[in-house]
């Protein structure tokens, strides 16, 4: 198999390849690894040396002999050490699975390697001091986004079909629009957080990853979306699996179109006209498509307070597991991050909880009226490297707080975490280009445990406004 056949393959592809006796799961295994190495040359994507060999997995399973990679985002695969993309952490390692990582083995998927990811993923920038920029396939000057930005640019680069990434305010969607993927954050309970973490983010973070292919994002939440026993949060049962869901005709659909980020920063140009353009095409499809800027009534500094949450829980692990942390040698936002963590109190926390109700309530009108929302997925075309600093000085300084960085993010992504807050899935679709050729995501959220209607307009989408021949500069082979 040559490196150009294995990138234009998809992880559907790749699978029947294999049963089909084609090509051996060792072959693709090697070529690969080929693909990562070329790709990490050029964008900086892995966060250590490929594993050798590659992780256990069942060679029996679905997607038996598939590559990927996991991202530096905490314990995760048994074995493995991670050091979140910081200096700091010395000596973590994982000593069990995490049970979706237990759900990607048993689906076959061959886990070769781990990539990079922002320091304690507190950016929507993979710029750790750790490793330096990741470089965006399509232009080597922007960034990826994050923090899920290796995982998004290895499968932009086709260096592999499918990569685990995680979202607790935009972390699969961001990289997802400035790489030109598919990032599904699937809804709170729709796939696992333990055994090691109660409720990730007190329920802000979500675990899935990125494709190429709304088919490889069906069939892969199929294979590892099932309730886990004893977990806080559980998502309903799809009406139908996935994989069929995409195949069937969803009918005429509510879908409210919105340009206007809740925050009030302004949206580019050409990112607002790719959004319109994905209204008129659901509207060509069928569907009742209305301006939603009216009805969707979200208090953004109510979205910075409960992104706290998050922030307290990162914080809170970072400093559970101090004998392993080296303080100095933390980023400013970090160090940040701590400081509020250990000064919080109880009282701290109920405000965030309380600030998260304000957002769920108005989310939750919303869906009562409309099947879908569309959105941005980012408020500009992909950032220049060095635009979000999380090593900046200034957040030393008296006057800088968490939530000072937290709005300068969102003035950047100020559609994404609003669906955190409130638990709603939501998925980033490839649609658009800018006039540079650089790539322009759009947002599509759905109601509570409606992860089926979102893959199924994805999939009409993908059809109507094709993405899959379009190729970024860095491809491998």
């Amino acid at each position: 198999m040559e490196l150009h056949e294995y990138a234009d393959l998809d992880a559907v592809g790749l699978r029947d390849l294999i049963r089909r006796g084609e090509v051996t799961a060792a072959e693709v295994e090697q070529v690969a690894r080929r693909a990562l190495d070329q790709a990490h040359t050029e964008l900086n994507a892995l966060a250590r040396p490929l594993f050798d060999p590659a992780l256990g997995h069942d060679a029996a399973g679905p997607f038996a002999g598939v590559p990927f990679v996991i991202k530096d985002s905490g314990p995760f695969a048994r074995g493995v050490p991670f050091s979140l993309g910081s200096r700091a952490i010395r000596s973590a390692v994982a000593h069990e699975d995490h049970e979706l990582m237990a759900r990607f083995r048993a689906a076959g998927l061959v886990a070769l390697g781990q990539s990079t990811a922002p320091e304690l993923g507190l950016s929507f920038a993979t710029e750790p001091v750790k490793h330096g920029p990741t470089r965006n396939p399509w232009a080597p000057d922007r960034g990826v986004g994050g923090s899920s930005g290796g995982s998004a640019a290895l499968v932009a680069a086709g260096a592999v079909p499918f990569a685990h990434g995680n979202d607790g305010g935009g972390s699969l969607r961001v990289p997802a629009s400035c790489c030109g993927l598919i990032g599904l954050k699937p809804g709170r309970g729709r796939t696992p957080s333990g055994p090691l973490v109660g409720e990730a983010g007190f329920g802000l973070i979500a675990e899935f990853g990125f494709t190429r292919t709304v088919r490889d994002t069906a069939l892969l939440l199929d294979a590892v979306s099932a309730s886990a026993v004893g977990e806080k949060y559980a998502a309903p049962a799809p009406p139908r699996p996935y994989a069929e869901a995409i195949q069937t005709n969803p009918g005429r659909l509510r879908i409210a179109v919105t340009t206007a980020a809740w925050s009030g920063v302004a949206v580019d140009k050409q990112v607002a006209e790719v959004v319109v353009t994905a209204g008129k095409a659901l509207e060509w499809i069928g569907h009742d498509v209305t301006e939603a800027a009216a009805s969707v009534q979200i208090d953004a500094d109510a979205i910075v307070e409960a992104s706290m949450l998050a922030a307290y829980a990162t914080g809170g692990a970072i400093l559970a597991a101090r004998a392993r942390l080296d303080r100095t040698l933390l980023e400013a936002v970090s160090r940040r991050v701590l400081a509020e963590t250990e000064a919080a109190t109880a009282l701290d926390l109920l405000a965030a909880v309380d600030a998260q109700h304000r957002v769920t309530r108005p989310v939750g009108r919303f869906f009562a009226e409309h099947d879908l929302l569309i959105t941005p997925t980012l408020a500009e075309l992909p950032a220049p490297h060095g635009t979000l600093d999380s090593d900046d000085p200034a957040y030393d300084e008296p006057g800088a707080t968490t939530r000072t960085w937290l709005r300068r993010i969102y003035e950047y992504g100020p559609f994404t975490a609003a669906f955190n807050v409130s638990g709603n899935p939501a998925v980033s679709l490839p649609l658009g280009q800018s006039r540079e050729g650089l790539p322009i995501g759009v947002q599509l959220v759905a109601d509570h445990g409606r992860e089926d209607l979102l893959l199924t307009v994805a999939a009409q989408l993908e059809q109507a406004v094709p993405w899959k021949d379009r190729r970024p500069s860095v491809f491998v082979g």
